[in-house]
């Protein structure tokens, strides 16, 4: 989602975007951010806040990124229902 913002002390326009990120607790302790709507977009913290810090920063860094290669900026994906989390098995020869 975009929002224009003026800054009427600097005269400058931003544009702001919402993105879906998740945080995943990594084994080390802290967590892993990825954001759905930025492919290959990783991060990490030490703890929630921290992590929750990170993620904009690395969400403001790519959007940077993609506005000055001329690349469009993705839209926040729809999820139909929250993600399902589950364990599944496979084989594999020995």
């Amino acid at each position: 989602m975009r929002h224009k913002k003026n800054n009427s002390t600097k005269r400058e326009t931003s544009c702001e975007y919402s993105f879906t990120v998740f945080f995943e607790p990594a084994a080390e302790g802290g967590y892993v951010v990825t954001c759905p709507a930025l492919p290959g977009l990783v991060t990490e913290g030490d703890s929630l806040a921290e992590a929750r810090k990170m993620a904009r920063d690395a969400i403001r860094a790519n959007l940077e990124s993609l506005r000055k290669d001329g690349e469009a900026i993705p839209s926040d994906p729809k999820f139909v229902s929250d993600p399902v989390k589950e364990k599944t098995s496979v084989a594999i020869p020995a």
